[in-house]
């Protein structure tokens, strides 16, 4: 994955040969990922995160942070943020391009710093890889908030990939999905990530003790949400 997506995002950012980035999946045929959306300008960014950004209070880890739009919008609107990527190549964008503090790492082994809002952007819980695993995602996430902090983040419900029956549906949860990056004839490794519906992500959080808020919803089954820790009485 590393070397496939961070050449792709190298040869957008430098201009050297950019070339299309195909995502493979287990669900349907190939698809094209726009290497540029991980480059959108502000005002490319769509409501929901807009409204995800206008949410962050205090201090913010981005999580997921890619080639760092979200975090230098955040940091020129006065946040301290840290953002946090996997990919070497992207986190040596993000210092390039201006964002102030980059940590390359795995979200699941970073710890340090407390932060006020955790901000998944671009169905970036996905990185728990399958549903067992979000409910680690949240614990993890206890250890990196402040008290009264939050968590913010986009998922969807893939339930619409399998409404007429053209694509079987999977025999574990169906927002399951396995992907494979492509680029310049070269394959990737291979990856899980899921996507979670409303109901299903409401339930895991009640029962690992967070209350959920939906922000907002658009045509696409795409939900915003806020998550935040269980007070009790």
């Amino acid at each position: 994955m590393e070397n496939v997506f961070g050449r792709a995002l190298l040869d957008y950012y430098l201009n050297t040969e950019p070339d299309t980035l195909h995502l493979h999946n287990n669900y349907g045929s190939v698809e094209e990922m726009p290497v540029e959306v991980f480059f959108r300008k502000p005002v490319d960014f769509p409501e929901l995160e807009f409204i995800a950004l206008s949410l962050c209070d205090g201090s913010v880890l981005d999580v997921g942070a890619g080639a760092g739009s979200h975090a230098l919008y955040l940091q020129n609107q006065g946040h301290t943020v840290v953002a946090l990527e996997q990919c070497r190549s992207a986190c040596m964008i993000m210092e390039s391009r201006g964002v102030n503090t980059v940590k390359c790492g795995d979200f699941f082994n970073y710890s340090g710093e407390k932060y006020d809002t955790l901000l998944f952007m671009m169905n970036g819980i996905g990185i728990a890889g399958n549903l067992e695993n979000v409910a680690q995602l949240l614990e993890h996430s206890k250890t990196l908030l402040n008290p009264g902090g939050q968590i913010l983040f986009d998922s969807s419900d893939l339930n619409y990939l399998y409404a007429d029956g053209s694509i079987p549906k999977p025999e574990g949860y169906y927002g399951e999905v396995g992907f494979q990056y492509e680029y310049k004839n070269k394959k990737g490794t291979p990856f899980g990530w899921v996507y979670v519906d409303q109901d299903t992500m409401g339930a895991i959080a009640q029962a690992n003790g967070w209350v959920m808020q939906i922000l907002f919803e658009d045509e696409n089954d795409q939900y915003l949400a806020r998550l935040e820790l269980r007070t009790e009485d």
